[in-house]
């Protein structure tokens, strides 16, 4: 857990990292000359959520040159929402800022957003436009957070991500919330407190590619639909009587229908339409309700977020074990 602020740090900057070797050291460079600028005193959590690249070495590095850098390394890949978790339990600043290492999220903003903070704003959210991107994946996006104000129980802006700075009151808030499915973009609605959002232009990744697919992002969007809402079983609940009163509708037309000109054979494709529609709610439905029964399961196990592999910490006392790698042995009869 969190230890809460500690006094001379201003501000504590999250990074999460999932292979982004290529590209953590002029992004460092560029956060330590904006930060520097700012004239605070700062430290920068570095998040590695299990890269296969040379990602780890990098921060190794970085906090053996910099008293300001602490890192947490993973044992595995436990995704983007654990990494940022893990990095606002490290963070000691008064106020925590979180931001991507790709340099999509501009160093240079930290400055406004400190101000923004100084006027009393508990969360400061950099929103950015749609500058570049495809036109499709544009339409999608708007589609989507128009339903998703509509489906959820807090509103989510377009464009509104991860970056933006929190105060320490906002933070603890955050860390008091247990859940093992975390959706941050809701979660920080979910919170409150008194919230800015300023816009800026969006950026193009400084190298590498991008790990948000169109699976991942689908993924992530379902999860955002089911993670603060029950809307969809009430969904559910009124396709199913609506199909009720339609099917009693039906029927009684029918026999009105047999009373007034005698009994009538059915058509063949009526009767297939019928039943692939039905069929198609009822496994829908059930995805429904399995996947809020799953999200059920997975909390009662009441699993850790992460497993940590190494910190700043135990590089420094020398406390990491190294192994060869592995090799595979064949069994002699």
């Amino acid at each position: 857990m969190s230890t809460g602020a500690v006094p001379g740090i201003r501000i504590s900057v999250v990074v999460p990292c999932f292979n982004e070797g290529e590209v953590i050291g002029a992004f460092h460079t560029a956060l330590t000359a904006a930060l520097e600028k700012t004239g605070e005193h700062f430290e920068v959590c570095y998040v590695d959520d299990g890269s296969t690249d040379d990602t780890l070495e990098n921060l190794r590095a970085l906090a053996a040159s910099s008293p300001q850098v602490r890192y947490t390394s993973f044992s595995r890949n436990f995704g983007k929402e654990a990494a940022m978790l893990a990095g606002l339990r490290m963070s000691q600043g008064a106020a925590v800022a979180l931001m991507d290492a790709d340099l999509q999220h501009p160093p240079e903003l930290l400055h406004r957003m400190l101000e923004l903070h100084r006027h009393g704003y508990d969360q400061v959210v950099a929103q950015r436009d749609r500058a570049g991107e495809g036109i499709l994946r544009t339409a999608v996006s708007r589609v989507y957070y128009r339903a998703v104000r509509h489906f959820m129980d807090v509103g989510l802006v377009d464009g509104a991500g991860d970056f933006r700075l929190l105060s320490r009151r906002a933070v603890d808030s955050l860390l008091l919330l247990p859940e093992s499915n975390r959706f941050s973009k809701g979660l920080f609605c979910w919170i409150g407190f008194d919230t800015v959002h300023f816009t800026y232009q969006n950026v193009q990744r400084a190298a590498g590619r991008s790990k948000w697919g169109g699976r991942r992002l689908l993924e992530y969007g379902i999860d955002g639909l089911l993670a603060f809402n029950t809307r969809p079983l009430r969904l559910a609940i009124h396709a199913g009587l609506w199909l009720f009163l339609s099917a009693l509708a039906y029927a009684l037309w029918i026999a009105g229908a047999a009373v007034l000109n005698g009994v009538d054979t059915p058509g063949y494709a009526t009767l297939i339409v019928a039943v692939v529609a039905l069929s198609g709610i009822q496994l829908v439905t059930v995805g429904v309700i399995g996947e809020y029964v799953g999200r059920i399961y997975h909390e009662s196990k009441r699993r850790p977020h992460y497993v940590v592999r190494e910190t700043e910490r135990m590089a420094a006392a020398g406390s990491i074990a190294r192994f060869p790698a592995p090799t595979t042995r064949t069994a002699r009869s």
